[in-house]
């Protein structure tokens, strides 16, 4: 049996119940003061019983895609296929989909001047969102962030008019309030109906600035809402060789679109590549420490750890062709997405829940998010 990847959960609303027991009291109605000793041979009174606290949570549902040696997606898994487990104890799967139920999108992007030189490619997207991700069935709200976070589109379903908000995007000032952006999408998805698939998708650079925010309490609040994020990293260097110097970040010790290093052998040289060079990051452990850690400032990787929180998917971009390509890989997989769902029992109430599943097919990688974070009771 293959383990998934601890990876990227979503979320329900923890209710706290609490059933206090009642002390009936039938002595006498005066009672002297001061506490009486027991005679001898009676039973001592027992203190009243502890409150009995018990924690419901409705549905967690894990998007769960499963995929090949290959990379090809699997797509002829029945439920009995799935095995899930919180906090290692196995649950009941209530409710199984694949790539069926209609799908309620935040799209956010960044319409700071850093990415002037980007916005033309970014424009020509909408199409793309429409036809690839959002489906027959799926809504789509819009919201744009530099300086200022705003809502350039509701919730809409009509596809002419999310293109047309996408190709009358206007470019903002310098700031990227990112995780701000990110928090107002969790606050719109949270309000579609359950029965909906709430999925984010930022297209944007990993920088964030000038955000009320941290990026833990934002994740924190999506895995609790169910709402997986895909994002399409902006390249900065290609930004940078079409457009003004960006703040905010380090500069460059080599022009823009060259790399001070030569080559790995036999490995075409991009900034990805160039990244790789410090040493793989584990995201894993990054998306569950921003979760436990939510008030910490996050300064690296926020786009990757945001999707890896949540069961989504990271994608860099180095030319305008590549977000277009980043679009369309995560329409398809958002279609060859199965959903588990189900109502955690048998683990303990508050803190961490890591989220695990597996498959009963030899060869397969499964991918899921890695859990969600309940706030203990009484904190």
């Amino acid at each position: 049996m293959t383990r998934s990847t601890p990876a990227r959960p979503l979320f329900a609303t923890a209710l706290l119940t609490a059933s206090l027991g009642l002390i009936a009291n039938s002595a006498a109605a005066q009672a002297p003061v001061g506490p009486l000793p027991p005679k001898p041979g009676s039973t001592i009174q027992q203190p009243p019983p502890k409150p009995n606290i018990s924690v419901k949570v409705d549905f967690v549902n894990a998007p769960v895609v499963v995929s090949d040696s290959k990379g090809g997606m699997v797509l002829d898994l029945m439920k009995n296929n799935f095995r899930v487990f919180d906090n290692g104890v196995q649950q009941k799967v209530e409710d199984f989909d694949m790539g069926g139920a209609p799908i309620s999108l935040a799209i956010v992007v960044e319409t700071s001047s850093r990415v002037e030189a980007l916005l033309p490619a970014i424009r020509k997207t909408g199409i793309l969102f429409t036809q690839t991700v959002l489906g027959p069935d799926g809504d789509a709200t819009i919201i744009g962030y530099n300086d200022t976070v705003d809502q350039l589109l509701d919730f809409n379903a009509n596809h002419d008019t999310v293109e047309k908000a996408f190709a009358n995007l206007k470019e903002g000032t310098s700031g990227a309030k990112l995780y701000d952006a990110l928090s107002s999408a969790v606050g719109r998805l949270r309000n579609r109906p359950t029965t909906r698939r709430r999925v984010i998708v930022t297209v944007a650079e990993a920088v964030d600035s000038g955000s009320e925010n941290k990026l833990g309490q934002v994740l924190r609040e999506a895995q609790m809402a169910n709402i997986t994020i895909y994002s399409v990293g902006l390249s900065s260097t290609a930004a940078a060789a079409r457009g003004p110097a960006k703040s905010g970040a380090p500069p460059s010790a080599t022009p823009p679109g060259t790399y001070g290093l030569p080559p790995i052998p036999g490995t075409p040289q991009t900034p990805e590549t160039e990244a790789n060079r410090a040493g793989n990051i584990d995201l894993l452990g990054l998306a569950v420490w921003t979760v436990q850690h939510a008030t910490e400032v996050v300064r690296e990787h926020p786009l990757e750890i945001a999707a890896t929180a949540t069961g989504g998917l990271y994608q860099s971009t180095f030319r305008d062709s590549s977000i277009e390509k980043a679009i369309d890989n995560i329409g398809g997989e958002l279609h060859a997405e199965y959903t588990l769902s189900y109502h955690p029992t048998g683990t303990d109430p508050g803190g961490y829940h890591e989220i695990k599943v597996e498959v009963d097919r030899p060869g397969v990688k499964v991918r899921t998010r890695p859990g969600y974070y309940l706030t203990p009771p009484g904190a």
